[in-house]
């Protein structure tokens, strides 16, 4: 009996999924397990494999189309199955029997595919990547991956696309190439369509001002030198500047209640918990992994919380009931040399944090010159529920925080 392939449901917030790129086409062999298509949620990449061995009957949803979580994509059967008016019609009442759920694989490969040969269904690449590379005739077994587990990345393609071009483009064939063939049409979907229209929204929806400031964190880093070893051997727990930074801000956000809140319906909703968000970068866009009731971790309890809801967001395993709910947001782009930088709100909420990259410079404390590390501070917030003196008086507690470390442990 042919077996309904559906866009699965990867959470309780999930409204659509999209086809991003289907591997097999109708009539294609498949065995149980072969990844048939990837799709994108609001928030995820994910790999779908076929259900059963067969072939692949029919498509319903075509690439860079969005359907409902329950929707059925595709049958997969005998060959030379017939469909029936029943499998028909309940597609179209999208309200499918005995369906059965299509398999998820993030990264690991089944026993089937990890021990089949090698082809450009089991190669390890993004969606994005793999449309890319087909448009452009690119073998994709030749690309060497440098995302997680060897996956091959958009960027990896772009290099190998734009080695081939220089070293087969002459001057003169540069200079007849038409500005409108050397460029690239890519599809607003999945994440990227979430990311754009909140985004866009936000900035329509809300009052929004930054404001900076700096701290001297030369205490702090001397710190967490000091404490860091004691921490990995008794909790296993690498602590870093931004776990900090992030209990910082918890104690701040205790104190200031007005910018632990939202403004929804023309009315201000202050919250006592604190549900902590934490922008993480992926390689189509950026997800927020929310760390619940922060207010009641440790610095240490917190700082194990920041890095595994990380790394469940790097690997695709990021449940969507982690990615809702914050009620303040931190983002930080230290690591790319960023200073200063103007953060958008993650709506609803009243204020987000950026934090830049760490500088040295000379600093008198009293009579003395010394050479001290600042830290960049950027504070966005939403005008309609609070003035710019709170705000500041806001990140002036941020900034006391990290300038006397050992409140942070207390």
């Amino acid at each position: 009996m042919a077996a309904e392939v559906v866009m699965p449901k990867l959470g309780m917030a999930m409204k659509e999924g999209t086809v991003s790129t289907w591997n097999k086409k109708v009539g294609d062999s498949v065995s149980k397990g072969d990844m048939i298509a990837s799709i994108n949620s609001e928030k995820i990449e994910m790999d779908i494999e076929a259900p059963q061995d067969g072939v692949i009957l029919d498509i319903l949803v075509q690439e860079d189309v969005g359907v409902p979580p329950g929707t059925i994509i595709c049958y997969v059967g005998k060959p030379n199955e017939q469909l029936t008016e029943q499998n028909r019609s309940a597609n179209e009442l999208q309200a499918p029997k005995n369906e059965v759920a299509a398999a998820i694989s993030l990264e690991e490969p089944t026993a089937h595919t990890a021990s089949s040969k090698k082809n450009k269904e089991t190669v390890r690449i993004s969606p994005i990547a793999r449309k890319i590379a087909e448009s452009e005739n690119i073998n994709i077994e030749t690309i060497q991956g440098t995302g997680p587990k060897g996956r091959i990345t958009k960027a990896d393609v772009e290099k190998v696309l734009a080695e081939g071009r220089t070293s087969e483009a002459s001057p003169q064939t540069v200079e007849r190439d038409s500005p409108a063939i050397n460029k690239e049409t890519l599809p607003v979907a999945g994440m990227r369509k979430v990311i754009a229209s909140r985004m866009h929204n936000s900035l329509l929806n809300s009052a929004q001002l930054t404001i900076n400031m700096k701290a001297d964190v030369t205490d702090l880093l001397s710190l967490q030198r000091e404490i860091k070893e004691v921490i990995q051997q008794h909790h296993n727990v690498k602590i870093s500047l931004t776990d900090f930074i992030a209990r910082a801000v918890v104690l701040s956000l205790q104190e200031h209640k007005q910018m632990n809140s939202a403004y929804i319906d023309n009315k201000i909703q202050l919250y006592n918990h604190v549900h902590l968000g934490m922008a993480v970068a992926l390689e189509n866009g950026l997800v927020v992994p929310v760390m619940q009731h922060a207010e009641k971790m440790s610095l240490v309890e917190l700082a194990a919380e920041i890095k595994t809801r990380a790394a469940d967001a790097r690997q695709g395993q990021l449940n969507t009931d982690r990615m809702q709910g914050s009620t303040f947001t931190i983002t930080n782009l230290g690591a790319y040399g960023v200073e200063y930088f103007t953060p958008v709100l993650n709506p609803p909420e009243t204020g987000i944090l950026g934090v830049g990259a760490t500088e040295d410079v000379p600093m008198y404390k009293g009579d003395d010159l010394q050479r001290r590390n600042v830290l960049p501070l950027s504070l966005t917030f939403d005008h309609r529920v609070l003035d710019g003196a709170p705000a500041a008086n806001f990140l002036g507690t941020i900034k006391q925080y990290l300038e006397q470390p050992i409140l942070l442990l207390l």
